[in-house]
């Protein structure tokens, strides 16, 4: 398992390197991926990614928008929630 773990771990890394989409537009698509399978760690884990590239508070919001216009209610309250809760710390 450990050995699966390494390789999983790689291949994510390789998808958030900088390519034709920027580091940043990927963390604002996990975020809205994360938000969507409703996935708590990620959520976390990808606002502060967002965060971490630069993103505003606006470019965050919009894309809980975009999220909620597929995953409805449930994606907008844990977008919201979890980004005022970020917000708040930084």
């Amino acid at each position: 398992m450990p050995k699966l773990a390494e390789h999983y771990n790689a291949f994510t890394q390789e998808c958030f390197k900088e390519g034709v989409l920027s580091q940043k537009q990927k963390q604002l698509i996990a975020l809205g991926i994360s938000l969507y399978s409703q996935d708590e760690y990620c959520i976390i884990y990808h606002t502060k990614g967002c965060l971490d590239q630069g993103c505003t508070e606006e470019e965050i919001f919009e894309a809980i928008g975009v999220t909620a216009a597929f995953g409805g209610g449930a994606s907008m309250s844990h977008g919201c929630h979890t980004c005022t809760r970020m917000y708040r710390r930084t």
